[in-house]
């Protein structure tokens, strides 16, 4: 299959939707990436632990509780959560795909592609 206009795939990395480029049109069932740097970076153990630690954090409270990404990145690493941020946030957009969690802001679920700013995580 090689895809078309209107096909949107999630980065395997980052989580945001990509959506089809001519220029991935011979190649379109094979990305996985959207970008080289999503490319160089792939999925490690960390990405992992944040999703696990993102569902954890959300099996031991209420259902309709959110937590920060921070909470994850602490869980994970409690010294240097700080650099954790954005891998913590891509990990949350990874379960959005996968149908596990949404993202909110203000309450309201948003567009995990799209969402600038502060961004809760709560279970779908």
């Amino acid at each position: 299959m090689s895809g078309g206009p209107g096909d949107v795939k999630i980065c395997a990395s980052c989580g945001r939707a990509m959506a089809w480029r001519k220029a991935w049109a011979k190649n379109w069932a094979d990305v996985r990436y959207c970008s080289s740097a999503c490319r160089s970076r792939k999925l490690k153990a960390v990405d992992h632990d944040l999703e696990a630690a993102i569902l954890r954090l959300l099996s031991q409270r209420s259902g309709a509780a959110t937590i920060c990404p921070s909470e994850a990145a602490k869980a994970v690493e409690a010294d240097d959560w700080r650099s954790l941020m954005e891998p913590a946030r891509s990990a949350a957009r990874r379960l959005v795909a996968s149908g596990d969690v949404v993202i909110t802001q203000q309450g309201a679920v948003v567009d995990p592609s799209s969402a600038k700013g502060p961004i809760r995580i709560r279970r779908a």
